[in-house]
């Protein structure tokens, strides 16, 4: 047996072992080819990547150490005797060489496969044979499969009486698109529950809870959202609490690096999360732009009609929105500016980013009609009457006021540089990924006053030398970073 050691190390989403080479239970070259270990005692197990250590400071020689997720995964006391086992190959890894080889996965297969990602049955190479399989073909009936073994796999939230469960979502890629935190409050001040559980940015600036922490704790348990939706009839909460189709979790880290992003996996992926979330009724927002993930109509489409026979078949009323992508949505990019736009818009500011101000609109009209007794095509009229009326507003501070104090003051990033325009002229176009990318370089989203202050929107004149927008950091490193890449190319086409 060995000692269970719970080592302060962020391995995100994988779970990692660290053994020392001179191990005085288990020979390590038993396990090096494997790259893994499961580590088991009194019924409980864990499969983790196996990472071989020289200074006993870190792990003795009669240790087994953890790193953070692991050993939460675990669920043992540091001090615990365990022993350990070679991993065996998960028996769902045949269905998926039989994927690779070109068969069609019943729901059947498909389920065994996503227990054992989520089990951490998986190594990261066998998730991304697994993905890349998906990606070189997939029938519609496997994405409904698909779909339905990522719901079975984690929590599913049930609201009882609360009747019609409306929710919203964003396939995303345009930055400064934060309609989520006007949508949520307009919905909730005419009465209709909408829990929103956001993501935090992986590749992006900013995602919703990045934002909405800004002004509230989004870090909020699963009992306590139930009742904050009870009293508040909505929240924007993170949604890594709740274990919502905690297999997309996994696959998305593995996706990432690979840039793997096909229409079937992005259906599965929002679908799986919006059922286990307990939404009735959805709204689908799908951007077009030369710059955002969906660049033509003819994409959008496929798209709206593959969400819209994949949630007929899950039992959603599912609609889609087919928006303009072209442009960042607002004037911020980061999660403290961008909270700027969305109080702005709340509060009725007359200088308010107005494109980002009726897309929100738009948006939560359509939800509104969700609800029987708006007549249809007066959604955005009711909408807009609870926003100018200070209602929204209301529903937004309650909100707030409700999840909590952010856990710290985030305030906009100190360091300051313009970029100008090198010409005279009108802006032609903004390119939605080279902005994003500037606005991480500089610190977003980790850094929350950190990202780009749009000065300039297509259409708009601009004369040589005058700001395009403002880059804001915290740090030098960040700073040169962001400044450099801007400089190489700005990301702003002026004609």
């Amino acid at each position: 047996m060995l000692t269970l050691r719970h080592l302060a190390i962020d391995t995100v989403r994988e779970n990692v072992a660290f053994l020392n080479r001179r191990c005085t239970r288990y020979h390590v070259e038993d396990f090096l080819g494997l790259g893994r270990v499961e580590v088991r005692n009194d019924g409980r197990s864990l499969l983790a990547v196996l990472n071989v250590v020289d200074d006993p400071a870190i792990v003795a020689p009669d240790e087994i150490g953890l790193s953070d997720p692991a050993f939460g995964q675990l669920g043992l006391a540091a001090g615990t005797a365990v022993h350990l086992v070679p991993p065996t190959p998960p028996e769902s890894f045949e269905l998926v060489r039989a994927k690779v080889g070109g068969a069609a996965l019943t729901d059947e297969q498909l389920a065994a496969i996503i227990r054992d990602i989520t089990e951490q049955r998986y190594s990261k190479i066998e998730i991304a044979a697994f993905l890349i399989a998906c990606a070189s073909f997939m029938t519609t009936a496997e994405v409904l499969g698909l779909t339905r073994a990522m719901i079975a796999a984690g929590t599913r939230l049930h609201w009882q009486d609360l009747g019609t469960i409306a929710d919203k979502h964003c396939i995303g890629g345009i930055p400064g698109n934060r309609t989520s935190m006007i949508v949520v409050p307009i919905v909730a001040a005419h009465g209709l529950p909408i829990p929103k559980t956001s993501s935090r940015a992986i590749t992006s600036p900013a995602g919703t809870a990045d934002t909405m922490e800004v002004l509230a704790n989004v870090d909020v348990p699963m009992e306590r959202m139930q009742a904050l939706v009870r009293e508040a009839k909505g929240c924007l909460v993170w949604g890594g609490h709740v274990r919502l189709s905690p297999a997309d979790d996994i696959l998305i880290s593995v996706e990432r690096p690979l840039a793997i992003d096909t229409r079937e996996q992005l259906v599965a992926s929002i679908l799986s999360k919006k059922v286990a979330a307990g939404s009735s009724h959805l709204l689908i927002d799908i951007p077009v732009g030369p710059s955002a993930k969906i660049r033509t109509a003819g994409e959008a489409v496929r798209l709206r009609k593959l969400f819209e026979h994949v949630g007929d078949r899950l039992g959603l009323t599912l609609e889609v929105a087919i928006t303009d992508g072209s442009q960042p949505v607002g004037r911020g990019i980061g999660p403290v500016l961008e909270a700027r736009d969305v109080m702005a818009v709340l509060r009725n500011d007359p200088a308010c980013p107005a494109d980002l101000r009726e897309r929100a609109l738009l948006l939560a009209g359509r939800i509104l009609e969700f609800d029987p007794a708006v007549r249809g095509g007066s959604g955005n009229r009711r909408a807009r009457d609870l926003l100018e009326s200070g209602a929204a507003l209301a529903a937004m501070e309650r909100i707030i006021a409700l999840q909590g104090p952010p856990p710290a003051v985030a305030t906009l990033g100190s360091l300051v540089a313009e970029v100008a325009s090198p010409a005279d002229g009108i802006v032609s176009s903004l390119d939605c990924y080279r902005l994003a990318r500037i606005a991480r370089l500089a610190g977003a989203p980790t850094d929350k006053g950190a990202g780009i202050d749009l000065l300039r929107k297509v259409g708009e004149p601009v004369r040589r030398g005058e700001p395009l927008y403002r880059i804001h950091a915290s740090t030098n490193a960040d700073f040169t970073f962001a400044q450099a890449f801007a400089a190489e190319n700005s990301g702003v086409m002026v004609a």
